[in-house]
């Protein structure tokens, strides 16, 4: 066990300086406790794997601040249980309330509330924006970022379509999505 504890500190320190290998490493590594961890919690395998790419996002962002006196396994936990509270806290405040009869009533008397023309076109030119971004990254991150999010496909069938494994679909997945927020944000 002590040859593991050093091998992830090299790895950890070079994922410090920017290393893909050791930033590959590590999610190798570390996936499937963080998975197990949070799937006993979410009893649900979408939202398992979405919180643990997350947690991974999280960490490689901010692996700088990672103090090596507690274990690397306990950091990336917690940063999951963080992200499990965020995501819980999102669906909470997304959920329908509940109505009566009488409210139910009123609700249906309610104007139309769907979209305007104007309101179409608004969505149609932010995903024409979004779409020029895109296709500022590389061919294979459009790629994944099409599959996920166009296509909804799950991380088992963009592996399969790709032929690639199912780890190196979740870290193109990762950078895809990072180089694509950097893209947006102007960096």
């Amino acid at each position: 066990m002590e040859v593991n504890s050093v091998i992830i500190q090299e790895n950890i320190e070079k994922a410090k300086k920017g290393d893909q290998v050791a930033f590959t490493f590590l999610l190798d590594f570390f996936w499937n406790e963080v998975y197990g961890f949070m799937l006993k919690r979410t009893e649900n395998e979408t939202d398992t794997e979405d919180i643990a790419i997350e947690t991974f996002a999280k960490a490689f962002d901010k692996i700088a601040t990672y103090n090596p006196e507690y274990g690397f396994n306990t950091w990336l936990i917690a940063i999951a249980k963080n992200v499990h509270i965020d995501m819980l806290r999102k669906k909470k405040s997304s959920l329908f309330i509940e109505m009566n009869d009488e409210e139910d009533h009123q609700a249906y008397s309610v104007a139309d509330d769907s979209n305007s023309a104007e309101d179409e076109l608004i969505i149609e030119q932010n995903l024409a924006q979004l779409l020029q971004y895109i296709k500022q990254l590389k061919p294979a991150y459009q790629e994944v970022i099409q599959m996920r999010y166009f296509q909804e496909m799950t991380y088992q069938e963009m592996a399969e379509q790709i032929d690639e494994p199912l780890n190196n679909i979740k870290i193109k997945l990762l950078r895809a999505k990072k180089l694509l927020a950097e893209i947006i944000s102007g960096k």
